[in-house]
């Protein structure tokens, strides 16, 4: 038996791993992808300070080091289910069976697809495959493309396929329906697209998105925006317009492109062919939570955190004993808050193993944790602390529900 074992190999799983073993603990690391490191493994971007964050560099970094101390992956390994039993933890895989009091899930999240007439075509994907298929195997997806959906992900991906050489004709907005909901309508659009308004190379577009802070001026905002859109790293943002169609025999061949209102409504006559051989189309992340579904978690629907995440509290615990979730799968954020979150993890199931005088740490690692979500380069969500708030509220009222049932029990003469 594993003193602990984490799901997910990405950088929270990784730091997780690192910190326990760190601790004296014997950790399994498991995951279905071929090679450690999730999400970091597509990530490259300048920071402010003109430093490149390299993806790939820092899951290598933190691999070699979980390695070094002892850590044992099994990678390409899918989890089929998991499941308690007197204190004890059981992770069914297809080759192995796992066992341990102290479980970690790092599962992290996955893409939002949204539909779009052609979507089946081949060459239209997702805009996380874009980038995988850019940074992690170095092969273009196309020539020229066209990115369907305006969010920070697809921002910041639209940036790199362009250091890689990689035309990207324009980032646009589909077509209103039932199913794009919100990422259809330009005012909400531009309410995401100002958290990455910093990386814009153009004093104009950081001073102007600086303007955009009030109601009043996001209104005014959208009906005045450029029908052309506005250039950001030579890619033209453009919320006036949207994705009607994705066209072609055998492949993509192009897209059809028409203007809309500030409301999102297609106006009629509009339409144009805009030529491209690949096409993206970016949903945004919610976090990836089966696991812990399966395992009999408490959830809750925080949209501020990106959809359904389970209970939690800071120190990464559960309502159920010895499981503890990090990164992604508690809500939406970068790469370096899941690793924070992977330390406080690493620490909280150190401390479950035994390890005494760890408190102090923990605190010190819950702090770090949001002081790295407060100097983020980049936010997913424009309301993340909010969300944080409304999770930590709900694992008050949680136990305070269970602290009640106790007493009555025991008054009821139930033990």
């Amino acid at each position: 038996m594993d003193n602990a074992i984490i799901i997910g190999a990405g950088p929270a799983g990784l730091t997780a791993a690192v910190t326990c073993a760190e601790k004296g603990l014997e950790v399994v690391v498991i995951d279905e992808y071929m090679r450690a490191g999730g999400r970091l493994l597509g990530q490259l971007y300048e920071e402010p300070n003109g430093n490149w964050w390299n993806g790939i560099k820092e899951s290598n970094k933190l691999y070699k080091k979980a390695v070094d101390l002892g850590v044992n992956f099994h990678l390409n390994t899918a989890v089929n289910n998991i499941e308690n039993s007197n204190g004890i933890w059981t992770i069914y895989t297809e080759r192995d069976t796992f066992h341990t009091p102290s479980l970690l899930l790092a599962t992290g999240a996955a893409e939002a697809p949204i539909p779009v007439p052609g979507w089946t075509l081949p060459g239209v994907m997702s805009v996380g495959a874009a980038q995988v298929m850019t940074n992690v195997h170095r092969v273009k997806p196309g020539e020229r493309g066209v990115i369907i959906g305006v969010n920070v992900l697809s921002a910041a991906i639209a940036m790199e396929l362009q250091l890689a050489g990689v035309e990207v004709a324009s980032l646009t907005l589909p077509k209103t329906n039932q199913m794009t909901q919100d990422s259809g309508k330009p005012k909400e659009v531009l309410d995401s697209l100002l958290h990455v308004s910093h990386m814009a190379p153009s004093p104009f577009i950081r001073y102007g998105s600086k303007l955009m802070k009030n109601d009043f001026m996001k209104k005014f905002g959208v009906k005045f925006y450029p029908k052309k859109g506005v250039k950001m790293w030579d890619i033209p943002i453009q919320l006036r317009k949207a994705v009607t169609e994705i066209y072609g025999e055998n492949e993509v061949e192009g897209v059809t492109l028409a203007t809309i209102n500030a409301d999102g409504e297609v106006v009629s006559g509009s339409e144009e062919h805009i030529p491209v051989d690949f096409v993206c189309i970016a949903g945004g992340l919610y976090p990836l939570a089966e696991l812990a579904a399966v395992a009999g978690c408490p959830f809750y629907l925080v949209e501020e955190l990106g959809g359904y995440v389970p209970l939690h509290n800071e120190r990464m615990e559960t309502p159920l004993v010895g499981l503890y979730v990090a990164g992604n799968i508690t809500g939406i954020e970068g790469a370096k808050v899941a690793a924070a979150q992977g330390r406080t993890a690493g620490l909280s199931m150190a401390h479950y193993a035994g390890m005494d005088e760890l408190d102090g740490e923990i605190k010190n690692s819950i702090e770090w944790t949001e002081q790295t979500r407060d100097s983020a380069h980049i936010q997913f969500h424009p309301k993340i602390e909010a969300g944080r708030k409304k999770i930590l509220k709900q694992w008050d009222a949680y136990q305070s529900n269970k602290e009640r049932s106790v007493v009555t029990n025991r008054q009821g003469g139930i033990t």
